[in-house]
């Protein structure tokens, strides 16, 4: 049954070298655990609408309701490029039968929910929702999202399973 399950996953967590840095942020926990009940459908929206590896550090800037992703240094305004690629990936996801989906926590184009703003003054608040994340959410608003943090409390893991096998049981 477990592989007929499709989770999308923020790819640094499945440990590929997809940060602005370079780097990943592998998540062994997760992959031993959830891996073994469903098959991830990696997703890296920086890297995939082409902002390249290493790249620029980013943040969300302006109002939470509606930010604008920027590049630290140059201040480059990256938001219409990660948006129209996010809702055109939508269409993808939609054909890949996803169940739902693991976002990477604080991240500017992933992170579900607290992820810092840095509004006029330049004080972060932390009110956000990453851009590839809030169109997701906003596309399929019924699938269950989490990201890392929230799963490693093995009640919310157990409940995340659950909610993706149930999807995919009442959809046949």
């Amino acid at each position: 049954m477990g592989e007929n399950i499709k989770i999308g996953i923020s790819s640094c967590l499945l440990g590929e070298k997809v940060r602005y840095d370079g780097g990943h942020k592998l998540d062994q926990f997760l992959i031993e655990r959830l891996g073994r009940q469903v098959k991830f459908i990696s997703i890296c929206p920086e890297v995939e609408c082409g902002f390249g590896v290493p790249r620029e550090a980013t943040r969300l800037e302006g109002a939470p309701a509606s930010p604008r992703m920027v590049t630290i240094e140059t201040r480059t305004d990256r938001t219409a490029r990660i948006v129209v690629w996010s809702q055109q990936k939508m269409k993808q996801l939609e054909e890949a039968d996803i169940s739902g989906f693991v976002f990477k926590s604080k991240s500017p184009s992933c992170g579900k929910a607290r992820v810092k703003v840095f509004g006029a003054p330049g004080t972060p608040r932390k009110e956000g929702i990453g851009l590839f994340a809030r169109v997701f959410m906003d596309h399929f608003p019924h699938l269950p999202v989490a990201d890392e943090t929230e799963l490693h409390d093995l009640l919310v893991l157990k409940s995340f399973i659950e909610r993706t096998m149930g999807l995919r049981s009442s959809t046949r």
